[in-house]
């Protein structure tokens, strides 16, 4: 791993960390000390100190003596959670397009325009890095704060599981077509039918992830 250097250290370490943790670097089990990850990440432990302190509110860590054992996320979690997006995804996509401006609009539209680019080179790296976007600028596009502070962490926990999902080249062309269509609901205004796309796309992926799961149990 390379150093961190930053005026935010404690925000940064957690970030790093908590995305070890989703993609598996850490895997469950594995116990961590605050030396070992300063040693790793070339920070002072007060930094890793409270990022574990952060982690274990997030449930992705547990304290056990003098160290933290790692909890990850388990089949049953990445079930809660996927239900959770259905519900809140769907209802920031409805404010994302009560509250759209022409900026948001275009914001959607070049992402849009982004994953169609890289879809036609096959290039899945850039297309799960679209897919991030995606998601993240229609949440951030609602401006309703709860939904944005409750949605944001969740979709950072299926970062891992999204990426595996678009790994299978027919669940990418179905993501890609469920995209166009959300931003075709979007584009036409229609808060209602945005919703109801949004809701579907992530029960689809939910149902995809879940299948991938069982496959690799």
């Amino acid at each position: 791993m390379g150093s961190i250097r930053s005026t935010s250290l404690a925000d940064q370490v957690f970030d790093r960390l908590e995305d070890d943790i989703i993609q598996g670097r850490y895997p469950r089990g594995e116990m961590l000390t605050e030396l070992r990850l300063a040693q790793e990440l070339g920070v002072s432990r007060t930094p890793i100190r409270e990022a574990l302190r952060q982690l274990e509110q997030e449930r992705l860590i547990e304290s056990v003596g003098k160290g933290s054992r790692v909890l990850g996320i388990t089949q049953e979690d990445l079930v809660d959670i996927m239900t959770i997006r259905e519900r809140v995804e769907s209802l920031s996509t409805y404010y994302a397009v009560q509250n759209m401006t022409m900026e948001g609009l275009k914001e959607v539209a070049d992402i849009v325009d982004l994953q169609d680019f890289y879809f036609s080179r096959r290039d899945a790296a850039h297309l799960h890095l679209v897919d991030d976007r995606f998601h993240d600028a229609i949440c951030h596009l609602c401006g309703r704060p709860v939904l944005i502070d409750t949605l944001m962490p969740l979709l950072r926990k299926t970062r891992r599981y999204r990426k595996i999902s678009l790994e299978d080249w027919d669940r990418t062309t179905q993501t890609k077509q469920e995209h166009f269509e959300i931003y075709q609901a979007i584009a036409s205004a229609d808060a209602e039918l945005a919703e109801q796309r949004m809701r579907q796309h992530i029960a689809n992926a939910k149902a995809h992830m879940m299948k991938g799961r069982d496959e690799n149990a």
